[in-house]
């Protein structure tokens, strides 16, 4: 699998569809060729994941049905619980350098597929060079 402009876009739309409808927003984001990392924030107690993911991935595969034969999406997901703005930062970091790990750019700010749902591209700039030499 490789990753799609058109089909990013539109995917990145339905998740922050859903990610409204649910009661999250969405620090970081990272489109990769085989999978896909979201740092996910509940707005209230009320912030359900498994109905986020649930809503999420319906809402994702109908719109990539339309252009593939096969399925978007896994069974299961992978998630961890953050307690700390501190450690947030430290993932949503992690999420942005996931295609220098990989690869695929020299810096984060090469990488079309990353981004915020919540952060404007100034902010990110910090957020990507906050502890580099």
């Amino acid at each position: 699998m490789f990753v799609e402009p058109q089909i990013v876009s539109q995917t990145l739309d339905q998740i922050s569809l859903a990610a409204a409808a649910c009661g999250f927003e969405i620090p970081a984001y990272c489109f990769m060729p085989d999978h896909l990392h979201l740092l996910v924030e509940g707005q209230s107690d009320d912030s359900d994941l498994v109905k986020f993911v649930n809503l999420l991935k319906q809402r994702t595969s109908f719109v990539y049905r339309r252009h593939h034969q096969h399925d978007l999406w896994q069974k299961g997901y992978f998630e961890h619980v953050l307690r700390d703005d501190e450690v947030s930062r430290t993932v949503a970091k992690y999420i942005f350098e996931n295609p220098v790990r990989a690869g695929l750019v020299k810096e984060p700010l090469d990488y079309l597929f990353s981004g915020s749902l919540v952060y404007n591209s100034e902010q990110l700039v910090d957020l990507w060079r906050e502890g580099t030499p």
